[in-house]
């Protein structure tokens, strides 16, 4: 099936109260059981890579990878950069076949951020590529305090402006949740969120859903999430179940090989299920 932007089905999702997973993708192995679980349960899905690969030598390799994976899946399938860290990133992204890409101005101030992922737009909508950006700042798990991520949230008042002079297809948005492992229990605010959808012509994404619990995943993709970011819980399933391997001495590489494509499909069809991706294709 050929490779597709998701940009018209996450706006689907937006108004039917679904939402699109993106799974960050350490591995060419790891692609494969997200495509499997995709197919199991009759979904599209979104391969994502994170910014660090397009900086190595290696990165038109992996994504010549990926590419074939995906045009041969039964699903819809979009390979889309994660946390582009620069235009640059952007536009390698899209010479390599990516159908999405997100920069990630969120530590820039506002001018800037809109300034760049302006620039994102203008390149990527010329050969139909769609852009997500992020206002507000989604922070680390590891550095989570409710008081200070508070700080950090997304501006309603922002949102109508960047949306509207910067031409992007989707908003990540920061409303309460983090990146990795939270050290404390997440706090949502769901009333932010209700506030954020309603001013926003775009569809909205959230970060940092590892940690949240199903009603917590759910309440989001009412309030406005069509998109949603999942890598830190499969990372640590991987680990676990690795970690259970070796302790019943299976080390060897086609062991661990096989956890992480397991790891991948089984996790990923929950998370297909659970967001009401599965049969959406």
């Amino acid at each position: 099936m050929p490779l597709v932007s998701m940009k018209t089905l996450i706006q689907s999702g937006r108004k039917q109260h679904f939402a699109v997973p993106l799974f960050d993708v350490p591995s060419l192995n790891a692609a494969i059981g997200a495509v499997e679980a995709a197919e199991a349960v009759n979904a599209p899905v979104i391969l994502g890579m994170y910014n660090a690969w397009f900086d190595l030598p290696e990165a038109p390799a992996v994504c010549a990878g990926l590419h074939a994976l995906a045009q041969g899946a039964k699903v819809p399938v979009s390979l889309m950069l994660d946390h582009g860290a620069s235009y640059i990133q952007c536009i390698k992204a899209i010479r390599f076949g990516f159908t999405d890409v997100m920069f990630d101005g969120s530590s820039l101030p506002f001018e800037e951020n809109l300034r760049i992922t302006s620039l994102v737009c203008e390149a990527a909508h010329a050969v139909g590529v769609s852009v997500e950006a992020e206002l507000g700042h989604v922070g680390l798990g590891a550095e989570y305090e409710v008081g200070e991520a508070r700080a950090h949230f997304t501006q309603p008042q922002m949102v109508q402006e960047f949306v509207s002079a910067s031409g992007v297809d989707m908003l990540a948005v920061a409303f309460g949740t983090a990146h990795g492992n939270y050290k404390t229990t997440p706090q949502l605010d769901l009333d932010l969120l209700t506030q954020l959808n309603a001013v926003s012509t775009v569809p909205l994404v959230m970060h940092g859903g590892s940690g949240l619990s199903e009603e917590q995943f759910k309440g989001a993709i009412q309030g406005g999430i069509a998109k949603i970011n999942v890598a830190t819980h499969i990372f640590n399933e991987i680990e676990a179940r690795t970690a259970k391997s070796a302790a019943e001495g299976k080390t060897n590489l086609f062991a661990i090989e096989t956890i992480i494509r397991e790891s991948f499909r089984d996790l990923c069809t929950y998370y297909l299920q659970l967001f009401g991706t599965a049969g959406q294709e």
